[in-house]
């Protein structure tokens, strides 16, 4: 259980963010010095802050949770490799049609997979949305082969994939780059540019630390909703940040997670409650019940 506890003296409060933790009869806490006669906004950010210190994600699953994907990565992990082609070609159909589409591409799955698969390319789509999709792909393939972890590096190469050909000619200069220009996403407005840098650096730390502590699903998540806030890239941050997130998944050997584009406005509802709240376990559950759902296992 974690909650602020806050200490009166000579008319100053002092804010501590605390833990309890259960040892077998004894319960020991740990805590947090946030600072003094914080306001609202800088209590938020100081509780986020130090709930990330406090690895209060690892306390997220519940138990029949945690079966639940232990059970899934079993049964995955017993998937005949003979049909493997079969799910690839299937999943990567439905993953790049609904991430794209999320994203406001109008091909239709049919389009996208014969596009994808046979050559065959829709006569009423855009250049720019037949780009998008076979981008999608490229950079799907590379983190399948990807045998390294995540780095800068990765990721600003998967934008590039994502992005390119698929750009106003203004913004070419910002194709696998963090971006230079402030953006804007609907009322939110992520950090500045120059601010983009040490925001993705952190985020990078954070995952070295914690890729072995927390659960892939829950560690996935942090990274998903964490990038999307940072919305480190001009363009192309939704299905860079799906990727990585599936990347995440892969590399621990449980089966990836798309996001129907049908589902679209609850996806962006538990993101924007993890951003104003801090709540990930929302987050987590909507992946949970996509999981659930999802009768094909790639």
């Amino acid at each position: 259980m974690v909650h602020t506890e806050i200490q009166e003296k000579n008319k100053k409060k002092y804010y501590y963010r605390a833990k309890a933790i259960r040892e077998g009869k004894r319960v020991k806490k740990e805590r947090i010095y946030l600072g003094v006669n914080l306001t609202r906004e800088e209590l938020k950010r100081k509780e986020k802050d130090a709930d990330k210190k406090l690895n209060v994600f690892s306390v997220i699953l519940t138990k029949e949770e945690t079966e639940f994907l232990e059970k899934i990565k079993r049964d995955f992990s017993k998937e005949p490799k003979e049909n493997y082609e079969n799910r690839y070609e299937a999943f990567c159909s439905l993953f790049t049609y609904d991430s794209t589409g999320i994203e406001g591409n109008t091909l239709t799955l049919s389009e996208t997979s014969y596009l994808l698969f046979e050559g065959i390319v829709p006569k009423s789509k855009s250049l720019r949305e037949i780009n998008e999709t076979i981008n999608h792909k490229k950079a799907f393939d590379y983190i399948l082969n990807y045998k390294k972890d995540l780095t800068k590096e990765f990721i600003l190469e998967i934008h590039k994939l994502v992005i390119i050909n698929a750009l106003r000619q203004d913004l070419i200069s910002q194709i696998g780059r963090y971006r230079t220009i402030q953006v804007f996403v609907g009322r939110s407005i992520p950090p500045k540019p120059q601010d983009v840098p040490r925001e993705m650096a952190k985020l990078l730390r954070w995952y070295g630390t914690n890729k072995k502590k927390l659960h892939p699903l829950v560690l996935a998540s942090y990274f998903h909703t964490e990038f999307e806030r940072i919305h480190p890239f001009v363009d192309g941050n939704g299905r860079v940040g799906r990727l990585l997130m599936n990347f995440i998944m892969h590399k621990s050997h449980y089966p990836m997670i798309n996001i129907p584009k049908k589902r679209k406005f609850k996806y962006y509802q538990v993101l924007q409650k993890m951003h104003r709240t801090g709540n990930l376990g929302s987050f987590v559950r909507f992946l949970i019940s996509m999981l659930k759902k999802e009768r094909l296992r790639f």
